[in-house]
């Protein structure tokens, strides 16, 4: 190698790692895109799941909770909520009535407002909830309780 770092080769590693990188990018897009129909199951993609996800953007639910690790880590992870508080069972039961219940006024404690969402409201945040809970996420959150 030479003594003297050139304009020439300072161009050809520029390009080089530029070229390189941009390959990455391309391969790993080219694998998110393969394998994300297999994990996020959007066959079971209903209206009512469509209508909770917009429950959820409107009152801005991301500003406290986390939703498969992403939003805010003020309030409980969410992504496996429905199977936490009864899955099939009882979650839109108790979905209803937590949100109904809100705010606590527990003493301490900041408090969930009360969004006054309608019962059919809650049942597409639940449907929401459940199709998300359903997904293949390796395991997040890393505990039951989120």
């Amino acid at each position: 190698m030479s003594e003297k770092f050139t304009k020439g080769m300072a161009r050809n590693i520029y390009y080089g790692g530029s070229l390189f990188f941009i390959l990455i990018f391309l391969g790993l897009t080219f694998h998110t895109t393969k394998e994300m129909p297999k994990r996020d199951h959007r066959h079971n993609i209903t209206e009512s799941v469509e209508r909770g996800k917009e429950l959820w953007e409107e009152n801005n639910c991301v500003g406290c909770h986390s939703l498969i690790g992403e939003g805010a880590y003020f309030a409980p992870e969410l992504g496996n909520v429905y199977v936490r508080r009864g899955g099939e069972a009882g979650f839109k039961t108790f979905l209803n009535g937590w949100m109904n219940a809100q705010p606590l006024n527990i003493p301490g404690r900041r408090q969930m407002p009360n969004f006054h969402l309608t019962d059919d409201e809650i049942n597409d945040l639940a449907e929401f909830l459940k199709w998300t809970s359903e997904m293949d996420v390796n395991g997040w959150p890393p505990n039951d309780e989120g």
